[in-house]
């Protein structure tokens, strides 16, 4: 009876949105940030090294790879200092080049001196008011910039995208990749406030958890809904947050990084669900979700193993776990007709506990990303 309940709030609310009458707010829709990193036409048009390079929308990760392993240090270094907006963000660049190529951008976002160099960039392709955000955005991620952060990604544009982290990846037997929900973006990437409900905060009780010869990447690389509204309940965010993860761990196989357990937070599951069968990972662990837009695990057509939890003081557990007429995603994953491996959450609490030090969902993730869970 309850399931069924729920049905008819799903199709009521489809038919609401689809008429366009849902009451929810129309200023908090947001457009996907797609395509090639920052300052792609300035790096199309520059010969600097006697050639081409890459194009950043049509090479595949594997083949940025071997480009930048072919040049020497110095040549490398020239990239670096002309395109740091680009060689941060290109998947497929070698790890400690993206970290020293975002440690500039940073720089240049929070120091007028260096304001030239992302401007150079990316005056080109902004739309109007587009420096002034990238402005904040450098402003918001303030803390990415402290210290040896290792940045692995740092896009300004828009509400702003940021990967970080966690231990070595150059010598890690084990990784796992963090994949956060709504309301993430550069300025709520490791607040301090709700840690645990954060990409940061979640990859370093990981990443603390599961020790050494570990690492963990914070990976805000999409962009996320606001709110509770149409981009919530619906995959379009996701489906082009699928083809950046994607392409993100292509970026990570190409440079020699083991394969990755994912761990997707809430709408981050949706995300996961439809990049499932293309993703490079060893496992999919689902928390907190309002659905894979996929019936059983099966449908997800992956090889990795799949996981999920939920507690039982989550609200997800409220929501419609249907789709009508592309409104809602899905079976809920901890169901048993799913299919899935249940991860124990027995003491989380809430929607953002699940990392929380101490709970017996951080311990078993652990044992996920370690490769040791049956």
């Amino acid at each position: 009876m309850r399931r069924y309940a729920r049905t008819l709030v799903a199709v009521a609310l489809a038919t609401t949105v689809m008429a366009g009458t849902a009451g929810w707010a129309s200023g908090t829709t947001q457009q996907a940030l797609t395509g090639p990193p920052p300052g792609a036409a300035a790096w199309r048009a520059d010969h600097v090294l006697g050639r081409e390079l890459p194009d950043p929308e049509r090479t595949t990760p594997a083949e940025v790879n071997r480009f930048f392993l072919g040049l020497t240090a110095a040549q490398q270094q020239t990239l670096v200092v002309r395109h740091p907006l680009v060689v941060g963000n290109l998947d497929g660049v070698p790890v400690a080049l993206r970290y020293r190529a975002n440690a500039r951008s940073l720089r240049a976002a929070h120091d007028p001196r260096y304001a030239h160099l992302t401007e150079a960039e990316a005056g080109a392709e902004a739309r109007p008011g587009a420096k002034a955000e990238a402005g904040d955005r450098g402003r918001d991620s303030g803390s990415a910039a402290a210290g040896d952060r290792q940045i692995l990604a740092f896009d300004p544009r828009g509400r702003g995208q940021v990967a970080e982290v966690f231990g070595d990846l150059s010598t890690a037997r084990h990784v796992a990749v963090v994949v956060p929900g709504s309301d993430i973006d550069a300025g709520t990437f490791d607040r301090t406030s709700d840690v645990y409900g954060t990409p940061a905060g979640m990859a370093k009780a990981l990443h603390a958890k599961t020790g050494r010869g570990s690492a963990v990447v914070a990976w805000a690389g999409y962009t996320t809904p606001v709110g509770v509204g149409v981009d919530a309940a619906t995959g379009s965010l996701a489906a082009a947050g699928a083809d950046r993860l994607t392409r993100f761990a292509d970026g990570l196989a190409a440079d020699g990084v083991p394969a990755p357990a994912v761990f997707c937070h809430s709408y981050g599951s949706v995300v996961c669900g439809l990049a499932a069968h293309r993703l490079r990972a060893t496992d999919l662990v689902v928390l907190g979700s309002p659905g894979m837009r996929a019936d059983t695990v099966a449908d997800l057509h992956t090889t990795a193993r799949v996981w999920a939890a939920k507690d039982a003081t989550d609200w997800i557990d409220n929501v419609p776990h249907v789709e009508v007429a592309g409104i809602g995603h899905g079976p809920d994953p901890t169901g048993p007709g799913f299919g899935a491996r249940r991860v124990p959450a027995h003491d989380a609490h809430g929607h953002t506990g699940y990392f929380a030090p101490g709970t017996d969902s951080l311990r078993a993730f652990a044992s996920i990303a370690r490769g040791e869970a049956r």
